[in-house]
């Protein structure tokens, strides 16, 4: 891993300020950790204030985050995010509620984070890949008249394949056209979580929410190395097998299981949080406290 970098603008990392890696992925869409997981590896190996848990197509696990942190009372905010895949690039979608559809164009998408009052940022732009969306989309995003339809600010750090090529010109991007940056993971694995983070005055999810509108934030991280992320694809790969096998084993048995998605009641068909579970695991941990 690289050593750390950081931006020239947002809180002086002398004094004090919140640190949030909003764009972390579970075993709900294409990561090998689970919530609890996750949740444990940031208390104990990070100093991060606030976590978005952003899935592919879906806000489940995000929601089972925050329930359980809320219920177990954790120094630690988790925000409702997703990653849209839209027609013009992947878009983190941050403070909602309800998943944005995908496959619609990167301006639909951006005005219906909008309109749930979330935070539209292009997730590792610039990569010349569908996956990543464009300068010049973009450019007309921001100079379209409609407000609903511009980012709010963009991924300058991100540590992955998609991310280290580019930063460069990502951060110079960001900085011509005036926008605010985020320093992100993009983890599929609890260990990575808070390898990039971005730090803002103040420690809560309504701080870095108000910073990024505020174009107060800074980005910080360490990149991957060359080969580094190899062994996680290769969990991935074997995450889709066992996956795979859940989903057959519970539709030949007709018990209404399936494949694990990284929280209590994950596996259920169709998953639902099961908050019994997680009140009966926050008491626990409670009375471990006294």
């Amino acid at each position: 891993m690289s050593p750390t970098h950081r931006s020239a603008h947002g809180p002086d990392p002398e004094e004090p300020h919140g640190r949030a890696d909003l764009h972390v992925h579970t075993l709900a869409s294409d990561g090998v950790s689970g919530v609890e997981e996750i949740l444990a590896y940031v208390l104990e190996h990070t100093q991060l204030d606030v976590i978005g848990i952003a899935d592919h197509e879906r806000v489940d696990a995000a929601h089972a985050a925050r329930a359980i942190a809320r219920a177990r009372d954790l120094p630690l905010e988790v925000v409702i995010g997703e990653e849209v895949s839209t027609r013009g690039g992947h878009l983190l979608a941050l403070f909602i509620e309800e998943p944005i559809p995908p496959l619609r164009s990167l301006r639909e998408s951006i005005a219906l984070v909008h309109e749930q009052g979330g935070l539209a940022i292009p997730a590792h732009p610039l990569f010349p890949y569908p996956l990543c969306a464009q300068a010049w989309t973009l450019r007309a995003l921001l100079d379209a008249k409609d407000p609903r339809v511009r980012p709010d600010a963009l991924e300058a750090f991100n540590p992955t394949t998609f991310g280290r090529p580019v930063h460069r010109r990502v951060v110079a991007f960001a900085e011509e056209l005036g926008l605010a940056v985020v320093g992100n993971s993009d983890a599929h694995e609890a260990a990575s979580v808070g390898i990039g983070w971005t730090t803002f005055p103040g420690h809560t999810a309504e701080d870095v929410r108000n910073a990024i509108l505020e174009h107060r934030t800074g980005w910080h991280g360490s990149f991957h190395g060359t080969a580094s992320q190899l062994p996680t694809f290769g969990r991935q790969l074997r995450k889709y097998s066992r996956d795979a096998r859940a989903e057959l084993g519970g539709r030949v048995r007709r018990d209404g299981t399936g494949r694990d998605h990284g929280y209590p009641g994950g596996d259920r068909r169709p998953p639902r949080l099961d908050g019994s579970a997680i009140l009966v695991a926050a008491h626990a941990a409670g009375a471990t406290a006294r």
